[in-house]
């Protein structure tokens, strides 16, 4: 089985980053994703763990978003901080999830993740919209474990 760093191609993986760039542009929120092979216990459990391990709580606006990944375990959540948690309804993050579900079953993964962050930019947008001091807290590189 491929690991957490291969199972996305480069440019793959390039994809993401540029997804989480657009999506990101005219937001003050953050996108991050995080990608790694097993996940021991509960889902929500441990991306909240990498959420905090992220230190993705310390946004000015408290409007960061993770989308994590197991590969090998197939499981995957969506975390979002107290600010976006509080406003957008559950409704939304399953309908995201939903999508992204639909398309790892195809295993379209990339696919999945890119219309995962473009939808999560758009409710960041509408809730949290850019402003001219705004900078980017977070990276918007992938991280593994």
């Amino acid at each position: 089985m491929t690991s957490a760093k291969n199972f996305f191609t480069k440019d793959q993986q390039e994809d993401i980053r540029q997804a989480i760039m657009h999506a990101e542009l005219d937001t003050s929120g953050e996108i991050r994703v995080h990608i790694e092979n097993t996940c021991k216990g509960e889902v929500l459990d441990r991306a909240l763990a990498i959420f905090n391990k992220l230190e993705m709580e310390k946004t000015v606006s408290r409007n960061g978003v993770l989308i994590y990944l197991a590969v090998k375990n197939r499981k995957f959540a969506i975390i979002g901080d107290t600010a976006i948690h509080t406003i957008v309804t559950e409704i939304f993050w399953d309908t995201v999830r939903n999508k992204m579900l639909n398309h790892f079953r195809e295993s379209n993964f990339t696919e999945g993740l890119v219309e995962a962050i473009s939808d999560t930019g758009k409710q960041l947008k509408k809730h949290f919209p850019y402003k001219t001091d705004d900078v980017n807290e977070l990276s918007d590189e992938i991280s593994f474990n």
